[in-house]
């Protein structure tokens, strides 16, 4: 399992998401002051819980 790691600006393509308001409020705190966006966190954490599930997946095909 990868650490997350908070990403720099990188470029995307733009998605429409719902957002619990908390949780918004939540990430816009951990980010401020960073060099981050809310759309690269999301990405971040995305692509970590994509690798963790396939690493998990893969542990699973193995035993």
């Amino acid at each position: 399992m990868r650490d997350f790691k908070i990403p720099s600006i990188y470029p995307t393509t733009n998605k429409c998401i719902r957002f619990p308001n908390d949780l918004i409020e939540d990430i816009e705190n951990v980010i401020e002051g960073k060099n981050c966006t809310f759309s690269a966190f999301i990405v971040e954490a995305a692509r970590v819980a994509v690798d963790n599930i396939k690493e998990n997946d893969k542990k699973s095909t193995n035993q």
